[in-house]
């Protein structure tokens, strides 16, 4: 069985914190690991599982590959979307690869945003749908409802007995009154949007139902590049294939769907409410991460990522500060960060995007101070990590070494420069810089010009595969 985890998601609703760049699934919003690295990590203890395949945005890639690293997980495959298509797509690229590994291969799928508090209680549900599954059946596990929530779809089981039960249709967010109706019915349950069949089943039904998709995906596999573990999709073709659910292009059609309950403490967190709501708060209702002093505040989620946080006379709301941006909102509006975010970027602002610390494969950067004519980053290199050979037509850079030691490669010479040490790097020279050491390279760059945006740049190598298109450093 092979876990496919579905990593394509951009968490607009937790903004500022998720960004499209490095969004909510790689951040530790539950504990110590990523929301991605808990994916993988309450799979541990199953029987008969495969290395794991993730799909993911071809901007995350390496985001991915590092958070997998950090936990010592050997990915099957990390596809690359070109372009998002949703979930429908994203399976069949994930079940093209698996049929190729094991025709009888199963697929579980699993999003990597999730919470799932009962680990056990996950796997008894996987156990009790793997023989369906394996038979032909395609299995979705339904969410124990625990409150006549609206903004979950639901899944109405067929009447029957058994861990294992057929589904008797899907239905839409509902309004209050549907949802208490559900919740009183005892045969529906929310959909969690966990699946698991063969992967040879899944390719028959969205044949069978959607035949657009999996005719763009058999083409684009067809065309694929693989560089180690990342799979590398054609653009041009990828780009004409349907956006579409597994929900809408299959499961809503196939005769064959199943559903098994789950109860194990599930949170789709797919806002701040949500999230403050696994948490456990302190006497006041509160709940606090970071540097926060809360005085007669009640009922509230409050997060300091960078400075301290205090608030004076406040309840039920939200409050979530990161260094470029500040949210505060009632609890009960909190879902409308949403339009927020859009406004953002209808304005052509960088925020929805960007934080201030921005990752890359080789360590991150973070800006310090920008005015007329020059900015200031903060660069770290990990050991080991070099930047691509490249040139800038429009400003120049000055970069001084904080901590570590730096490979320097300037118009063909190179050169070693250590703490306190700094090099000028000319506009329009060709230039590279490297971590040779063993502890991560702290450096300041200073650049100047009369264009500093980061599509400056003609990248010449680079180690990580990376076109000139995508941008700087």
């Amino acid at each position: 069985m092979f876990p496919v985890i579905l990593s394509g998601g951009s968490g607009t609703r937790l903004w500022p914190l998720s960004r499209e760049a490095f969004p909510k699934q790689f951040h530790a919003l539950v504990g110590e690991r990523s929301m991605l690295q808990l994916t993988l990590e309450r799979l541990e203890g199953l029987p008969d599982l495969d290395p794991p395949i993730v799909v993911c945005n071809e901007e995350h890639r390496f985001l991915v590959a590092e958070q997998l690293r950090q936990i010592g997980v050997r990915p099957a495959a990390i596809i690359r979307e070109p372009d998002a298509r949703n979930t429908a797509p994203a399976v069949a690229l994930a079940a093209l690869d698996a049929v190729e590994r094991d025709p009888d291969a199963l697929l579980l799928v699993l999003p990597a945003d999730h919470v799932i508090e009962d680990r056990a209680a996950l796997h008894r549900a996987i156990e009790a749908g793997r023989g369906a599954a394996a038979e032909g059946a395609l299995v979705t596990f339904g969410i124990v409802p625990t409150a006549p929530e609206t903004g979950y779809g639901y899944i109405r089981a067929a009447a029957g007995e058994g861990e294992v039960r057929p589904v008797a249709e899907f239905v839409e967010k509902p309004d209050r009154a549907t949802a208490e109706a559900c919740l009183a019915s005892g045969d529906y349950f929310w959909n969690s949007g966990m699946f698991m069949f063969r992967a040879d089943r899944y390719l028959e039904e969205l044949g069978r139902h959607a035949p657009a998709i999996l005719e763009v995906c058999r083409e684009a596999w067809a065309g694929r590049q693989r560089d180690e573990d990342f799979v590398r999709l054609p653009r041009e073709v990828f780009a004409r294939c349907p956006s579409d659910s597994i929900d809408y292009a299959v499961m809503e059609h196939t005769d064959r769907a199943v559903v098994v309950p789950l109860q194990a403490g599930w949170s789709d967190v797919g806002s701040w409410t949500a999230l403050q709501e696994i948490e456990e708060p302190d006497p006041e209702g509160n709940v606090i991460v970071g540097d926060v002093v809360a005085t007669d505040t009640h009922r509230s989620y409050i997060r300091a990522e960078s400075r301290l946080v205090a608030t004076v006379g406040i309840d039920d709301c939200v409050v979530v500060e990161t260094p470029d941006a500040v949210l505060v909102a009632s609890r009960e509006r909190a879902q409308e960060v949403k339009a927020v975010v859009q406004m953002l970027k209808d304005a052509g602002r960088l925020e929805p995007v960007f934080h201030r610390r921005v990752y890359r494969p080789w360590g991150s950067y973070e800006g310090i101070a920008r005015g007329e004519r020059f900015q200031v980053k903060h660069i770290i290199v990990n050991p080991g990590a070099k930047l691509s050979l490249q040139l800038h037509h429009h400003r120049a850079e000055h970069w001084i070494v904080v901590q570590g030691t730096a490979r320097v490669t300037r118009d063909g010479e190179e050169f070693i420069l250590t703490e306190d040490q700094s090099t000028y790097i000319p506009l329009g020279v060709r230039h590279r810089l490297e971590n040779p050491g063993v502890i991560p390279l702290h450096l300041i760059e200073v650049q100047s010009g009369s264009y500093l945006g980061e599509d400056d740049i003609v990248r010449f190598e680079d180690q990580y595969g990376r076109s000139p298109a995508e941008g700087e450093n």
